[in-house]
């Protein structure tokens, strides 16, 4: 027979006092004086009386619990995204709930209304397809929402973001390209019409005239819109064959997965990498410090990017002033890139 759950009826006998003036010690309550609240927490720990979430929810309405969208679960970039996510929302006492969208707005939709119908307090969304069109349905959902890396370039002015500076970080791949000499540089880029793929390879556009080079239409390699984005490994093999086609020696890929195909189908075509092609990818994940050889790429801050996200959520539910973020990407250099003349850095 499973023990019986201390209430606060029973701290109430013991301590000799209403049922009322437990539960306001047990909030801290200031009607009840520092002594009694004391005396009363310390009777509730002698019994191991455990509080009733649901029941301090009802009262307080909050659940405690953070909703968290991201494209998809197994990409790694979201992996450390959510670490400091939670970081965060650990230290302020909240749980995280975790759902996946895969690119497709219905499913998008979806998880913003379960994490609704749940009652989160409040929705981090990673990657989002909603746009201003979108602002009637989403404003019947009364819980804050915060997007990390829109991926629309009219999203909806009602809620908060913080966003990577995609345009900078397409600028430090081509300058780095550029700096080791190469002249011929091509974008290997995803098919979707995301705002990140459209700025890196606008960012890839500008950084190339303003370094006073061409921009060949052939140096650009992107998947049909129809293959999706399933894979992105299988997207840098498929695509990598038609910009070694066009004759450039170096590249700056959409992300890390696309640069690891790109790596892969060097091997297939025995391209040495970096002395016949320099890569360089984007993101900062951690495989691409283990492929071989390890790859040049554009950081973005990911811990910081889901510590922000969850701080800005925070403060909104603290009704505090709350700023919109961009934050700047960083170079890594390592051994995918290297000048056009020698393989010596």
């Amino acid at each position: 027979m499973s023990k019986r759950k201390i209430s606060i009826e029973d701290i109430a006998r013991r301590a000799g006092v209403s049922h009322s003036t437990v539960s306001r010690a047990l909030r801290d309550n200031s009607l009840i004086s520092p002594q009694v609240r004391e005396e009363i927490k310390k009777i509730a720990r002698e019994m191991n009386y455990v509080p009733n979430a649901v029941a301090q929810s009802l009262q307080t309405q909050r659940t405690n619990t953070i909703g968290v969208v991201v494209t998809s679960i197994a990409d790694p970039f979201f992996g450390e995204v959510v670490e400091g996510i939670e970081q965060v929302a650990r230290t302020a006492g909240l749980s995280v709930l975790l759902s996946a969208s895969h690119r497709d707005f219905e499913q998008e939709i979806a998880a913003i209304d379960s994490f609704h119908r749940r009652r989160v307090d409040g929705i981090l969304v990673a990657d989002s397809r909603i746009t201003k069109h979108h602002t009637q349905q989403l404003a019947q959902i009364a819980v804050p929402i915060v997007f990390l890396n829109s991926q629309t370039q009219d999203q909806p002015e009602m809620f908060h973001f913080i966003e990577i500076d995609d345009y900078l970080g397409a600028r430090l791949a081509v300058e780095h390209l550029v700096s080791l000499g190469h002249t011929s540089i091509g974008y290997l880029g995803v098919g979707d019409r995301s705002r990140s793929n459209q700025q890196r390879l606008e960012g890839y556009r500008m950084a190339l005239t303003e370094t006073g080079l061409s921009s060949k239409t052939d140096w650009v390699a992107i998947s049909d819109e129809e293959y999706g984005r399933t894979d992105d490994v299988a997207i840098g093999q498929q695509q990598l064959p038609k910009l070694v086609t066009a004759g450039v020696t170096g590249i700056f890929c959409y992300n890390d997965m696309v640069a690891v195909g790109a790596l892969l189908a060097c091997q297939e075509l025995g391209i040495s990498v970096p002395q016949d092609l320099s890569l360089v990818g984007f993101d900062g994940i951690a495989l691409s410090r283990y492929v071989t050889p390890p790859l040049t790429t554009v950081c973005q801050p990911m811990l910081e990017l889901g510590r922000s996200a969850m701080q800005m959520l925070l403060d909104v539910l603290m009704e505090k002033s709350v700023e919109n973020l961009v934050l700047s990407p960083f170079l890594v250099k390592r051994g995918s890139s290297a000048g056009t003349v020698t393989s010596d850095q």
